[in-house]
């Protein structure tokens, strides 16, 4: 079913599901004595996290990640600061970022904020909930008095009784003349401000940068401190989320795991809720959402075509090329690591098989073993086994890779016929870019149509598809060049074998 545009009836409905939650997650104690609840508002303002709790229980369910707190520590101690906050999904970006504002402004310390989106209707929807919970928080009406300013509280703009205002201001909008008595804006939030359409525009990123840059921040005072925070993740390699971030004071980019393939918020997010909540979600959608790595498609390889697999044994050449990485885990969404078969006939190349994921160090030699199986019941007389082994991966290669590969080998009674790949090699893309691009596009690197919905080969395809420059995600096109350039140099050596024989054969004609 289409995705159709919600009324505002139906929205309206919704933001009034919202402020009776809000009233009642926030029951007060109407036994409480005057004193008593001064000294507990003082004890909760010298604690960010306490008041946090307090405030908005209905929001603050989980116990705040190491990260949380040392950004939250950045925000709520410096009046004049520019942060940028790419964390991923899940992680709370937004409402941690309200739970901070409205402390500032409820205390005193900010006096003017404007919200920031894509379009003016998108930052309004933003604006809703701090509206709505300064109307209907029980606790904060208790403890800070009414909120709502009668002849100042409307839709996408209104002034709190203490007079602390709050707009809403869409992408390209002027800012201009947007004061609060003579206050100027001390507090700039951007939230969404990056679409998938406009990111496919390079002029409208260039555009909007520009107005953020010259139109937006000068609505500041000189004299006073101004906050801005900007909510996003990395979508597109230019965006206003990259531009921002590349001028912050500080630009935080989380994902919803570590380097260590370990959850960035385990509190919240546990590795199976994790794993459950992504297997439904496609390869390109989960690194742009999740692991701020935007696969918006490159422009190099075009033409991925699926054809029929060459019997393997055949082929030509048949090799096992294997692309590790050094880091290690015992969580199944570990270090991004390759290992493909690829065979050869002439001039064509087919992927026949590949393992593409991000795994451990033993899962990366079990599909090793298995490709080599794979190789020996289709009948093939030579197999090459290549793994990579460049001058920072020698130690992993003999101190790790090499004792896993012999315990597997003593397991399986199988001896692997494996060799290092220690060829000196140019930039990465640069290689992937100039050997394999002419291949795809005439189709001569083809991909095994029988292995079409492997979940491993279509991430093979993803990254081919995604490939370019800047692209952190290359292990699978590099182990598949590293495989065509075993091919090319042994290819290359036969042939010069053969010439020099036949120069080497004495004439058998006598002058």
């Amino acid at each position: 079913m289409a995705n159709r545009k919600r009324t505002d009836k139906e929205w309206l409905a919704d933001w009034k599901e919202f402020g009776d939650n809000i009233d009642n997650a926030t029951p007060i104690d109407l036994t409480e004595l005057s004193t008593e609840k001064l000294k507990r508002i003082k004890r909760l303002e010298e604690n960010d996290e306490e008041w946090f709790k307090y405030y908005f229980p209905n929001f603050y369910t989980s116990e705040p990640a190491d990260f949380h707190l040392k950004s939250t520590k950045k925000v709520m101690r410096n009046s004049e600061y520019y942060l940028v906050r790419s964390w991923a999904r899940e992680l709370s970006k937004s409402g941690r970022t309200m739970f901070e504002v409205l402390k500032l402004t409820l205390t005193g310390k900010k006096k003017n904020t404007l919200i920031v989106s894509n379009s003016w209707d998108n930052a309004n929807r933003l604006l809703m909930p701090y509206k709505t919970i300064l109307e209907r928080n029980n606790r904060i009406i208790n403890d800070y008095g009414q909120q709502k300013r009668i002849g100042s509280w409307e839709e996408g703009e209104f002034t709190t009784r203490k007079g602390c205002a709050f707009r809403a201001v869409g992408a390209g909008q002027s800012p201009r003349g947007t004061r609060n008595d003579n206050m100027r804006p001390d507090i700039i939030l951007i939230d969404d401000i990056d679409t998938d359409d406009d990111c496919r525009n390079s002029e409208i990123i260039d555009k909007r940068v520009k107005w953020i840059d010259e139109a937006l921040i000068p609505t500041r005072s000189i004299s006073n401190g101004l906050l801005i925070i900007a909510c996003g993740n990395i979508i597109a390699d230019y965006c206003c989320i990259t531009e921002m971030g590349n001028k912050a004071d500080s630009w935080e980019v989380i994902n919803i795991r570590d380097e260590n393939g370990v959850s960035t918020w385990p509190q919240k997010n546990t590795e199976e809720l994790i794993d459950i909540a992504l297997r439904t979600t496609s390869y390109e959608s989960i690194q742009k959402e999740y692991y701020n790595n935007p696969m918006d498609g490159g422009k190099v390889f075009k033409n991925l075509t699926d054809k029929a697999p060459f019997l393997l044994k055949h082929c030509d050449y048949v090799v096992i090329y294997a692309d590790p990485a050094t880091s290690n885990s015992e969580s199944k969404k570990s270090s991004s690591k390759a290992v493909g078969i690829i065979g050869n006939k002439m001039r064509d190349y087919n992927i026949h098989k590949a393992w593409v994921d991000q795994m451990t160090n033993s899962k990366f030699i079990d599909y090793l073993f298995e490709a080599y199986q794979i190789c020996q019941k289709a009948g093939v007389q030579i197999i090459y086994i290549y793994i990579e082994n460049n001058t920072l991966q020698n130690p992993f290669y003999e101190q790790v890779l090499l004792p896993l590969i012999y315990a597997k080998s003593q397991e399986l009674n199988i001896i692997l016929p494996i060799r290092p790949d220690e060829r000196k090699k140019p930039d990465k893309w640069s290689r992937i870019e100039g050997r394999l691009e002419p291949l795809v596009r005439l189709e001569h690197l083809t991909f095994n149509e029988r292995e079409k919905d492997n979940p491993h080969m279509l991430r093979l395809k993803a990254q081919f598809k995604n490939a370019n420059s800047k692209a952190k995600l290359l292990d699978g096109p590099d182990m598949v060049e590293g495989a065509v350039a075993i091919i090319d140099e042994k290819r290359a050596s036969e042939a010069l074998g053969s010439v020099e024989i036949v120069q080497r054969q004495p004439s058998r004609h006598r002058l």
